[in-house]
């Protein structure tokens, strides 16, 4: 734990220095410089920077270290700045409704419909029906400007379509993820639900940010919990045990309600010979 916890600390101030990059950083603003910091705080712990154990050969240059368990660290500098290299190429299709954002990974659905409500884009959580862009006699037949994917294996239908179509591709990629036909790759953790969510929250914010519908030097007000995959069965549970917790107090009050009624009753009981004893006076005096 102590070994991860100096290489976690090694890539924080590797990812601000970026000293190792090959290519020069991307000229930022000082506000961007800010937020650049919060955002790589923000991947480490949703475990962004948490790779798999295998590693493809053209994913070595986003590797920053490997651990002595074998998993590989990406190089969340890297990650950052590819993050917002994809944003400038959304932000570069005129109609957003020309952009497909696909996931058939169940942790990504949620985000992908969250980013699409706010950058205006067209989502396809679940299953990629095969032919969408390549069988123009379906009905469901579309000719996008630009394919998101959140993972290349699971979206390898997605993407071997928009090769057959000429359609640049950006794609969420792994250590151990495959790079044909990926046209723009973001290095990152894309099999754990808080790393896909808050990957889609930093894009759909700088879109947001270079579209100028949100202004850089305003937080966005939209929370990354929103981008979330949640279980189904969990919120189910969640429910039940509030409603039971609702319940509870309501039983409660009709208990306390029943012991008022039953008290009512014995007062009623004891007026009752009282009464009578009043009634037989009465007798007695007319005796």
């Amino acid at each position: 734990i102590l070994a991860q916890a100096i290489l976690v600390k090694g890539l924080l101030g590797s990812t601000l220095i970026l000293g190792h990059s090959a290519h020069p950083p991307l000229a930022a603003a000082p506000e961007m410089s800010l937020t650049k910091e919060d955002d790589i705080q923000m991947m480490l712990v949703c475990k962004t920077h948490l790779g798999t154990r295998n590693c493809d050969h053209r994913m070595k240059r986003y590797v920053f270290r490997r651990t002595t368990d074998g998993i590989h660290i990406i190089h969340l500098g890297k990650t950052w700045e590819k993050v917002m290299v994809a944003a400038r190429a959304i932000v570069a299709i005129e109609n957003p409704a020309d952009i497909i954002v696909a996931s058939q990974r169940p942790y990504g659905s949620r985000a992908v419909l969250k980013f699409s409500q706010y950058t205006g884009a067209h989502a396809m959580a679940g299953r990629w029906m095969p032919g969408t862009l390549t069988n123009q006699i379906t009905s469901k037949y579309l000719e996008p400007r630009l394919l998101v994917v959140t993972d290349p294996r699971t979206d390898a239908q997605a993407i071997k379509e928009a090769s057959y179509a000429n359609i640049p591709v950006i794609g969420l990629v792994d250590t151990d993820s495959p790079l044909e036909n990926v046209d723009l790759a973001i290095p990152a953790n894309n099999k754990g639900k808080e790393s896909i969510a808050l990957l889609y929250w930093l894009l759909a914010r700088e879109v947001l940010y270079l579209r100028g519908t949100v202004s850089r030097n305003n937080a966005w007000e939209v929370m990354v919990d929103s981008f979330f995959w949640r279980d189904p069965e969990e919120l189910m549970r969640q429910d039940e045990a509030e409603h039971e917790e609702w319940a509870a107090p309501a039983q409660a009050v009709a208990a306390t309600d029943d012991w008022g009624g039953q008290v009512a009753a014995g007062d009623a009981s004891w007026d009752a010979p009282a009464a009578g004893s009043g009634g037989a006076g009465a007798g007695g005096a007319d005796w």
